[in-house]
This record gives structure tokens, C-alpha cells and sequence, in this order.
């Protein structure tokens, strides 16, 4: 802003100055004129004027008020006229040639001082050389002394006038800007600060955010190591808060969530800090905490606030919760591995309803162990020499014949050697790669059936399919490939679900059963007992037969005359009584056997007539001769853990 007042005066200066000068210059012109009007033409070639042209060229400029003296030059410097009556002297030569030749006039500014050195007057003159041209031609020139003063004053005034103006308007403008600027900046940095509060704090409910648990949690785990001191850290999660919001809208969630956030800072130590790490689920850091089971204890008076109900209006809403715990450093030795162990309790918590849950390293589905043998599963899937089927037969009751083979998964590990399927099949239904599984299963079962139809020994075999695969017709594009591929008949395959991946979604498992059925390939439920099938959902699906579950088969050697006596009873009639055939697995003991008889169950299988072994192994009366009703015996083939009910329905193996 200074540089362009300075720019702005300093122009204004330069025009207001050049301006004056031509306005001088015209009146140099004009008395140019008036003066040489009487002069005869060859007065400049001999260089004399008369007195009376002297007299007459006086009167002529006499009217000129700003005329302080005037000469008349020929060409080649001599006087012809001075208005002081001097009769000699000498002009500006490098002037006098500038105005005769470029036959312009030549001005400049010149200083007059009068009077002695000291006390003496100074003043501002205009000398203009003014060409004098006759018939075209320069004679000479005239050299006019005009009175500068009052210009130059006028100018130097109109300068300051317009400095000052310039500068008042600038510091005005200045003013103007810097009050802009300065109230724009306080408002930046009121917004910054309050931006950068609201990115550490929660905009609902005005808790800590993740964020700044984060530096915190940071802060406290560095006094943690300093001190050797434990950190605790409880993650919580309101229960089923999902439907709170579907059922009352998001305005009663939003203000639950408010409550919770009230609840939970009222409680806490002046030291502790909880935090809102988005939705349903808030974060307790516990500095200095003490041990682990202190942190636990703290957890459950947590929970505690969560007794009394929360008014939302006129509703009284009784909320459950779940808290996960981990601790530094029996859990972990940074921050990310303290949220991430937490996490891990609280899944655990909500899982199993526990309400308070303790990191345990046996729950984390997430350790490195896992992770490691997660890739080696990847790899195991690429190579012919890993993975391989077990086959264990099972066996008609009625005449104690092998009427069909199970096969099992077995992952023979590098260095970790031959590894059951509960170590890896959770594995692969958690990361995906169940079906890769599952098609390298049906793959691996379906050639090995055309192996012994070749040799004259067919063998039906059925494919154990998980709650991931019978909810696509995918499946089922892969089995019939295989079938026509290896020319094996479907009446061969049969394929078993668990009765809970039945029932988690019936819509889109049951389209797939019947097109199998369609196919002529068998289907079975396994782990029949433990879900939840209806019967008219039993008496309506496409299913052929059905599997105990090993829970009810076991407590017929040990309570012989219990009610699993009746549980299964009523199984095995109400299995008949729809046409379908019923199995018994994990059979140990001649006691269950004879109780299965008595029960009318069709077939058995366990470690009392067999473990699982691989193809060339089994035993001679475990391929059964090819006979007029082979198309109904079948062998099993499980891509799922030897016990238990897998997370997502798939069925257990063998033991």
C-alpha cells in the first residue's frame, strides 16, 4: 500500500510538472509569435534590427505578464534582440542547436538568484529556445525567460495536496483492511480452537473422542512404562441397540446414547476418562489401575449403572451391555495392541453374554498365531500334498454291514504335522475361504468315487456342505460339473447341512436342496437335535435323512435310562414317520449300540467300528460289492471341526 501511494504521488507530481512545462511552452510559442511578427526576414541573416524594430518588438511582448526577459538568437548566435537592452552575449549553444535543427522548442527549468550571497532571492524560471521559422525555414530562435515561481509552487501544493490526500486515503483503507483482517483472524482462530476441540471431543454426547483417547492412551501407557505402573482399558457396547434404534427411531437412540455418555462420566475417577468411539460403543481408560483384576471389578460396577432404567419420554428402557478389558502389560505393550485385545473381550462378552469379559488369548480369532496360520491355509490350498480326505465307514445296525464311508478333513502341516479340522475350518469360515475349502473337498471326493468305479468297486459318497455354501447356487454348478466330469452318477453323492444352517435362512437354502434333490443327489441335516426345525419344516424339505448329534448319542452310554432314552426315541419316530433314514455318529461302546437297536436307528458310525483313514487304508469290508439298491449307500464327506457346532453351521467330524 506505501509503494503505490508513493507510485500514485509521484505520477500525479510527473503529470501535474509536464503539464505546466507545455503550458509554458505554448506561451513561449506565443510570444515567440508576437515578437518576430514585425521583425523583417533579413534582419536574422545580417544579424541587426533598427530602433524601431527593437521599440516595436518591445511593445509587441509587453502585455506578457509571466515574460521576466526575451532575445532573439539567429542561426549562428549572434543577438539581435534583448528585452534588457543588452547589446552582446552569448546563448545556450547545445540548446540553440537542439531547437533550430529539430525545430522544436527546448525548455528548461533554471534557478535565478538576486541580490547578494547572503539575504539574497532566489526564483524559478522557464527558459524555453523557440525556433523562429520564415517561409518554412529557421532563421533563429527566440529565448524566452518565463517567471516559473507560482507554476512550481502551484505544483509543489497540488503535490502535497494530493501526498496528503493519498496518504489519508491509504491510512484509511489501512485502517479498513486491518480492521477486516484482524476481526477475520480472530474468527479463523476462534474457529480453529473450536474446530479443534470439536475433532477431540464427540459432537453428541460431548465425550472424548476417539482421537483423543488415542493421545491419552498414549500418554498414560508412557507413564505406564516409566513407572511400571498397569493401564486398564474397557471397551463397552450397549446390547441389541440396533433395534432400540429400528424400533423407537433415532431421535430416542441419539438420547440414550446422551444418558449412557452421563452415566459413565458421573461414575468414573477424577483420573479415569471414558470416550465415545462412534455408535453404541464408548471406551473406559483406566490409568494406574492397579492389576487386572481391579480393572475387572471396575468393569462391573460399570455395568452396574446400567441397572436402573433410562427414561426416554415416558418409557422406562432397560438397557443391557457388554465391556471387553484388557490391560497393560499382562494383555499387550502399545496402544493399538491394548484397543485391539479389547475389542477381542468385548466380542467375547457379547458373544457368550458374559457381560464382563477378560482378554484371554484362547478367544482371539485375531493373534498372530491365527494370522500365520491363516496364510499357511492359503498356501495348503495351492498344493497337491497338504490337505487330504479321511474316510470312516458307517455301518447298517440291522446286519452290521458297511453301507456308506464319511470323509474328513486332515491338513497334514509342514512342521506342524497331520492338524484336525477344528484348528483350521473356523479358520477358513471367518476369512472366506470355506469355499475353496469346500470345492477342494467335492473335488478330491468326487475323483476319488470314479478311482473305485473303475476298479469295479463303486462307492457312494456325499459332500457335508456349510451355512456359506448352501445359500448359493454356486454349489451346485461345481457338483454337477464334477459329476459329469469324472462320469459319476448322483445317485452316488449325498450331501449333509446342519440343522442350523437350515434354519438361519430357509429361503435361500432350500432353493438349493430341492435342485440337488432334482439332481438326484441325496441330502441329509447333521447335528439333528440342536436347532430349532419346525415340523412342518421337516415334513416340507428336500432331505432324505437326518444325523443325530453325538450330544444326545453320548449320554445314552452314560444315563442309559434318562430322558435322552426318549429325546432320541422321538427322533428316530418322528424321522420314520417322513420317510427319512436316521444316523447315529460318534457311537464308542456296544452299550450305545444296543440301545440304538432298541431306538430302530438305521445306521451308526464312530470309533468303535473304525477312526477315520485315508482311502488306502480302509479295510476290505469297507468297500462294499456293488448290489442291486447301491444307488441308496453313501459316504459322507466333512469339510467341518470333529465336535461342537462351528460358528456358522457347519457340521462337527469325527472325533
Amino acid at each position: 500500500m506505501l509503494a503505490l501511494g508513493v507510485t500514485l504521488v509521484l505520477v500525479t507530481s510527473n503529470v501535474m510538472q509536464d503539464q505546466a512545462r507545455r503550458d509554458g511552452i505554448a506561451l513561449a510559442r506565443s510570444i515567440e509569435s508576437y515578437a518576430t511578427s514585425s521583425v523583417p526576414d533579413q534582419a536574422f541573416t545580417v544579424g541587426v534590427l533598427s530602433p524601431a524594430e527593437r521599440a516595436e518588438v518591445s511593445e509587441q511582448v509587453e502585455g506578457f505578464r509571466d515574460l521576466r526577459s526575451l532575445r532573439l538568437w539567429t542561426v549562428d548566435g549572434t543577438l539581435l534582440y534583448d528585452s534588457n537592452d543588452a547589446t552582446t552575449g552569448f546563448p545556450d549553444g547545445d540548446r540553440l542547436d537542439a531547437a533550430t535543427r529539430q525545430r522544436e522548442p527546448d525548455a528548461e527549468v533554471v534557478t535565478e538568484v538576486r541580490g547578494s550571497e547572503v539575504g539574497g532571492t532566489e526564483s524559478t524560471l522557464l527558459s524555453v529556445y523557440v525556433p523562429v521559422q520564415h517561409d518554412g525555414v529557421v532563421v533563429g530562435a527566440a529565448d524566452v525567460m518565463l517567471d516559473y515561481q507560482a507554476t512550481t509552487d502551484a505544483v509543489a501544493s497540488a503535490t502535497r495536496t494530493v501526498t496528503l490526500v493519498v496518504a489519508g486515503g491509504l491510512a484509511l483503507l489501512w485502517l479498513l483492511l486491518f480492521r477486516t483482517v484482524w476481526n477475520a483472524s480472530r474468527r479463523l482462530q476462534s474457529s480453529a480452537l473450536e474446530n479443534a476441540r470439536l475433532a477431540l471431543l464427540d459432537s453428541l454426547t460431548g465425550l472424548p473422542n476417539r482421537r483423543m483417547l488415542a493421545d491419552r492412551l498414549e500418554r498414560a501407557l508412557a507413564d505406564a512404562h516409566a513407572g511400571g505402573t498397569t493401564v486398564g482399558l474397557a471397551l463397552l457396547d450397549v446390547d441389541r441397540f440396533k433395534d432400540i434404534n429400528d424400533s423407537l427411531g433415532h431421535d430416542r437412540g441419539d438420547e440414550l446414547l446422551e444418558q449412557v455418555a452421563h452415566r459413565l462420566r458421573d461414575a468414573l475417577r477424577h483420573d479415569d476418562m471414558v470416550a465415545r468411539l462412534g455408535g453404541d460403543e464408548f471406551a473406559i481408560l483406566l490409568p494406574d489401575v492397579g492389576t487386572v483384576a481391579d480393572a475387572e471389578a471396575a468393569a462391573r460396577r460399570v455395568r452396574q449403572l446400567f441397572v436402573p432404567p433410562f427414561m426416554l419420554g415416558d418409557l422406562a428402557l432397560h438397557v443391557d451391555t457388554s465391556i471387553g478389558v484388557a490391560c497393560l502389560p499382562d494383555h499387550a505393550e502399545d496402544a493399538s495392541s491394548l484397543m485391539r485385545m479389547a475389542d477381542v473381550a468385548m466380542y467375547t462378552a457379547k458373544t457368550h453374554r458374559l457381560g464382563v469379559s477378560v482378554y484371554s488369548p484362547e478367544e482371539d480369532d485375531s493373534s498372530p498365531a491365527r494370522l500365520v496360520l491363516l496364510g499357511d491355509l492359503h498356501r495348503a490350498l495351492g498344493v497337491d500334498d497338504e490337505l487330504e480326505l479321511h474316510y470312516q465307514p458307517k455301518i447298517d445296525l440291522r446286519t452290521g454291514r458297511t453301507v456308506g464311508l464319511e470323509a474328513l478333513m486332515r491338513w497334514r502341516h509342514p512342521t506342524r504335522g497331520m492338524l484336525p479340522p477344528d484348528l483350521f475350518v473356523p479358520l477358513a469360515e471367518q476369512s472366506g475361504l470355506i469355499h475353496d475349502l469346500t470345492r477342494y473337498a467335492l473335488r478330491a471326493c468326487v475323483a476319488q468315487l470314479a478311482v473305485w468305479s473303475r476298479t469295479g468297486e463303486p462307492v457312494p459318497v456325499a459332500v457335508n456342505l456349510s451355512a456359506h455354501d448352501v445359500t448359493s447356487h454356486g454349489v451346485v454348478d461345481v457338483i454337477e460339473d464334477l459329476l459329469d466330469r469324472h462320469e459319476v452318477p448322483s445317485a452316488l453323492l449325498e450331501v449333509e447341512i446342519t440343522e442350523t444352517a437350515l434354519v438361519s435362512d430357509p429361503s435361500r437354502v432350500v432353493p438349493v436342496l430341492a435342485r440337488l434333490g432334482d439332481m438326484g443327489v441325496r441330502v441329509s441335516i447333521d447335528d439333528f437335535g440342536i436347532g430349532n426345525t419346525s415340523i412342518s419344516q421337516l415334513r416340507d424339505l428336500p432331505v432324505h435323512g437326518l444325523k443325530i448329534d453325538r450330544l444326545f448319542v453320548a449320554d445314552l452310554a452314560t444315563r442309559g435310562g434318562s430322558s435322552s432314552v426318549v429325546v432320541v426315541k422321538a427322533m428316530v419316530d418322528l424321522a420314520h414317520s417322513f420317510g427319512l433314514q436316521v444316523v447315529a455318529e460318534g457311537v464308542e461302546d456296544e452299550v450305545v449300540v444296543d440301545a440304538l437297536r432298541r431306538l430302530t436307528v438305521d445306521q451308526a458310525q464312530g470309533y468303535l467300528y473304525s477312526p477315520a483313514v485315508p482311502a488306502d487304508r480302509l479295510r476290505p469290508e469297507d468297500l462294499p460289492r456293488p448290489t442291486a439298491d447301491s444307488g441308496t449307500r453313501h459316504a459322507v464327506t466333512s469339510v467341518t471341526r470333529e465336535s461342537g457346532v462351528s460358528p456358522q453351521g457347519a457340521r462337527p467330524s469325527d472325533r
